[in-house]
């Protein structure tokens, strides 16, 4: 860790910067997302609330939740890019008379500090989990009204009350997937089954693993038979070997760029999300996709309202649209990726099939890794510098 970070880290510790001082300045230093949630739920010393006290007499309900008023003329949605289906917005504008205005970013850093230095105006936005972590500690989402989402019954429970949001209270499921290999069967006959593909010299130059340091690292530790969240010194020390031994044979350390090699045929496997390996599947059907026996990643991205959003009731209501059936079916059928809502998924035109429960026993979400972030930091560091 560098010495501009360690004061960084202090300085929020000790309460002698707040955390938008603190993440604005991590921002700018260049740590991911994901090292700056683990910053902060290390520094939070937050403690459970305890339940309000019984009024005399009683126990106290739920406080009523507000009315929204009409709903507005105009919508501003921030979200990644290649994420929705092309007539998930016109169908929208039609229906409810109102106009969006759809601006698209390629991180969770970008989004971020976009919220964080009070532009955009947005309404809604669309975080991985662990920087809902960091919206959550940044004060910077709106707490959902959920009687005006009637259609959040449709969720499936597997995708509820996650670590991100226990409550349900700020998140609505957008899409889910898993990060696995993707593979050109007619340059690999027998399907990949194991990350040990990647460690095969007779592929040298024709496979790429993902330019992220969590998928990356976390594939060998799952490859070992280790959780991919471990910070323990000796299975992090084992995984680097791995990693070093398949970097060898990698063409790049690339991400959804890929694709277009995919297609390509210039590599015939690469680490890669589920939906954009069906995204490359529509140009071209030889493209396949496996899980490795060993396990791998799943992961959840969520729409929610950020703070000071002006257009609460649209936001609302787009929500609610999009968890209909036919739209939610509409939209992970152009992206590829599974719907958390489980009607949606019956409609699917290529099913994507919720883990079972012998599959989930492999599969994790990535969580916070606390203090151990800065050594997985540095392990990353070494492994792409050696």
């Amino acid at each position: 860790m560098s010495k501009e970070v360690s004061r960084l880290v202090e300085a929020v510790a000790t309460g002698a910067i707040d955390r938008r001082e603190f993440v604005r300045g991590a921002l700018g230093l260049g740590l991911s997302v994901a090292t700056i949630a683990a910053v902060l739920q290390g520094c939070s010393g937050e403690e459970a609330k305890a339940p309000p006290a019984p009024a005399p007499g009683g126990t106290p309900g739920p406080a009523p939740e507000p009315e929204l008023g009409p709903i507005e003329g105009e919508l501003h949605i921030y979200m990644w890019s290649d994420y929705i289906a092309e007539d998930t917005v016109p169908n929208f504008e039609k229906e409810f008379n109102c106009k969006v205005t759809l601006d698209t970013y390629e991180s969770n850093e970008e989004m971020i500090a976009k919220l964080q230095a009070g532009a955009g105006g947005y309404d809604l936005v669309c975080p991985s989990g662990y920087a809902i972590t960091v919206l959550k500690h940044l004060d910077l989402m709106e707490k959902l009204t959920r009687k005006h989402i009637p259609n959040l019954g449709n969720v499936a429970p597997i995708f509820t009350s996650t670590v991100f949001d226990p409550t349900n209270d700020h998140t609505v499921p957008w899409q889910w997937g898993v990060t696995g290999i993707a593979y050109r069967k007619d340059k690999l006959p027998t399907p990949p089954d194991s990350w040990a593909l990647f460690l095969d010299a007779a592929l040298k130059g024709k496979v790429t693993m993902m330019d992220d340091m969590r998928d990356n690292i976390g594939a060998w530790l799952r490859y070992r038979g280790k959780s991919l969240n471990s910070v323990d010194p000796t299975e992090l020390a084992a995984a680097k070997v791995d990693a070093l031994a398949a970097k060898v044979n990698l063409r790049a350390y690339i991400s959804a760029p890929v694709k277009a090699q995919l297609v390509a045929g210039d590599v015939y496997a690469a680490q890669l999300w589920n939906g954009d390996t069906m995204q490359a599947r529509a140009e071209n059907d030889n493209i396949e996709f496996a899980v490795p026996k060993e396990g791998a990643a799943i992961w959840c991205d969520s729409l929610v309202i950020p703070k000071g959003a002006r257009n609460i009731r649209a936001a609302h209501e787009f929500l609610n649209y999009i968890l209909r059936p036919e739209v939610g079916a509409s939209i992970s059928n152009f992206t590829g990726y599974g719907s958390p809502n489980k009607l949606a998924s019956e409609k699917l035109a290529t099913p994507v099939p919720y883990p079972s429960e012998e599959q989930m026993k492999t599969l994790e979400y990535q969580q916070d890794l606390g203090a151990g972030t800065a050594v997985w930091d540095q392990l990353w560091t070494e492994i792409k510098s050696s």
